[in-house]
């Protein structure tokens, strides 16, 4: 019979929960306790009296007094349930004693702690302390090291009659290790010169938790293996200490290519071909020389060439240097062409600067109009930068920041065409380029990233002609426009990005652009002032192929009706 009522009572449903007494968290802290709710099925009074002592101890309050009722609810299948709470006073720390380790090391933890006395014995709190401990040997040489609560003694303050605690700490430290050897796995084409290099740890030094955290991260921004586990540490048969880091590499050439044909309209009118190739070389023999080409030809009229190589770590030293042609025919306006030589010093994992030296010629197209276009010109660019980066992975980073800032200083020779040169007060002129990046990268849950943006170019100069300008517009900057569609001495644009990670390199995202652009007046060649703020705003996907990772988004500019979006979509760049 007693079994029955029992069945009967646990099947009943909670229709309200009543709480009651002396109490200063809060009603949602309680049913977060119990783990139970209004409309759930009704369990045992131990359990519910279990679950809020625990929940009270883990916040210092060990002595509470706790009642629990049934009372009848609407009908014979529901019940409330009351819970009359005094939670008493809680129990503060009076001293934190510490036992093993070494002497130098405890006395610096002791003073640390030391702040904790008087503060309330909150378990999170203590874990977080001994977590400090523990990394600080592990980061010493210690993989092993260990902190062990051996007792907690509580009693009653005998002037104010509340609860106290002295706590009881052993450090085990281990034994102190070394990196005896590194055993790398899964590097098929890479080579072992190429990771140790990277991960900057040798064999033969102390073993540092911080250490072996970063090389995840420092592996992934090479961009050849799939992202990477954290490696292990064991002793072998000869005790010696033992670094094992697995690798899964990916595809790092990649070739993508669209060709097609455009026959002429009539016969005076010749027939073209159009597309893109688009070659990327990043891993040359596994040794993490890179080479790229790049071929686009998007009409009849406009074409871009762009060819580079990069040779790393020149002489076994930390620099890297890399050489950039790049040819850009616009429309039938000029032909730009560009050599640049680029001298990059790695500082850390993080920091790096470069110094770039470049030569440009800028030549007008032939025109049967005699329609100025632009100066035919040649310029000198000398410049640098600096870069940090931080991000813990480079196609889908979910912590850490990008923040590039370079300077140019430009000399430009107008050399023709010899009938407009009478125009010009001087023919050697002087420019100054500046440009900042800087992204930001944050988990606010579990694969929900946000990612910021803040983005800006310009140029000064006395005669600024359109080669000289920046554009604005399209996948890498503002979405929603035309690639280019804005030209002006001055930029600035932002991304904001919200992201949810799919794996661990594709994600989908909702993201909102803004831009702004300035182009002053050119009073010479009676140009007004173009000035203008826009805006995009889309969803999109990042997704890892065996090509590479690819980008697609549809946005909506500033105006656009749905009909009249637009489709951004290209292979992320991999040089």
């Amino acid at each position: 019979m007693i079994l029955l009522l029992a069945g009967e009572l646990y099947t009943q449903v909670i229709d309200q929960i009543i709480l009651s007494g002396e109490m200063e968290f809060k009603r949602s802290d309680y049913l977060a306790w119990t783990k139970i709710s209004e409309g759930s099925r009704l369990i045992d009074r131990d359990t519910i009296l279990k679950n809020i002592s625990l929940g009270l101890s883990e916040q210092g309050y060990f002595n509470p007094g706790l009642k629990v009722a049934y009372l009848p609810g609407q009908d014979s299948q529901r019940v409330n349930l009351s819970l009359d709470i005094i939670e008493g006073e809680p129990t503060r720390i009076n001293s934190i004693i510490l036992r093993g380790g070494d002497s130098t090391s405890n006395l610096m933890f002791s003073a640390k702690l030391e702040f904790l006395r008087g503060d309330i014995l909150k378990k999170s709190e203590l874990e977080n302390n001994i977590i400090e401990i523990i990394e600080y040997y592990e980061d010493e040489g210690f993989p092993f090291a260990g902190v062990k609560i051996n007792s907690i003694y509580f009693f009653e303050d005998t002037v104010t009659y509340k609860p106290l605690a002295d706590i009881y700490l052993s450090i085990d430290t281990g034994r102190t290790s070394r990196i005896d050897k590194i055993e790398i796995s899964g590097n098929e084409k890479t080579k072992d010169f190429v990771i140790l290099r990277d991960i900057g740890i040798k064999e033969g030094q102390y073993y540092s938790q911080k250490n072996i955290d970063e090389i995840p991260k420092q592996l992934n921004r090479l961009r050849f293996f799939e992202p990477v586990e954290n490696p292990t540490f064991y002793f072998n048969s000869g005790d010696e200490g033992v670094l094992v880091i697995n690798v899964k590499e990916k595809q790092t050439n990649n070739f993508d290519g669209l060709v097609g044909y455009v026959p002429g309209n009539n016969l005076s009118e010749k027939a073209y071909v159009t597309g893109l190739v688009n070659v990327s070389l990043r891993n040359l023999f596994g040794t993490a020389r890179a080479a790229a080409f790049k071929w686009q030809r998007l009409d009849r009229y406009s074409q871009e060439l762009d060819i580079r190589y990069l040779e790393p770590w020149i002489g076994g030293y930390p620099f890297n240097i890399g050489i950039e042609l790049f040819q850009l025919k616009q429309d039938t306006t000029y032909v730009q062409r560009r050599l640049e030589g680029t001298v990059e010093f790695l500082a850390t994992e993080n920091i790096s600067a470069s110094v770039i030296v470049s030569t440009e010629s800028v030549i007008p197209s032939e025109s049967e109009n005699s329609v100025f276009t632009v100066y035919n010109s040649s310029i000198i660019n000398t410049g640098f930068n600096l870069k940090i980066d931080t991000r813990d992975d480079y196609y889908a980073p979910t912590e850490g920041f990008y923040f590039l800032n370079s300077y140019t200083f430009s000399r430009k020779k107008i050399n023709g065409p010899a009938q407009y040169l009478s125009q010009l007060t001087e023919r050697n002129l002087n420019f100054q380029k500046f440009a900042v990046d800087f992204n930001y990268f944050r988990a606010v849950f579990k694969r929900n990233i946000i990612a910021v943006g803040l983005h800006g170019r310009e140029i000064r100069g006395s005669i600024l002609e359109l080669s000289d300008l920046f554009r604005l517009g399209g996948t890498n900057s503002l979405r929603g426009y035309r690639e280019n569609q804005f030209l002006g001495n001055r930029i600035l644009w932002g991304n904001l990005e919200y992201r949810v990670l799919l794996s661990a390199r594709t994600y989908a995202f909702a993201f909102f652009d803004m831009g702004y652009y300035l182009r002053d007046e050119d009073t010479m060649r009676k140009i007004p002032e173009a000035a203008g703020t826009k805006h995009g705003w889309g969803l999109g996907l990042n997704l890892e192929t065996g090509l590479g990772v690819l980008g697609v988004s549809y946005a909506l500019g500033k105006g656009d009706s749905f009909s009249s979006g637009k489709i951004h979509f290209g292979l992320i760049n991999e040089f």
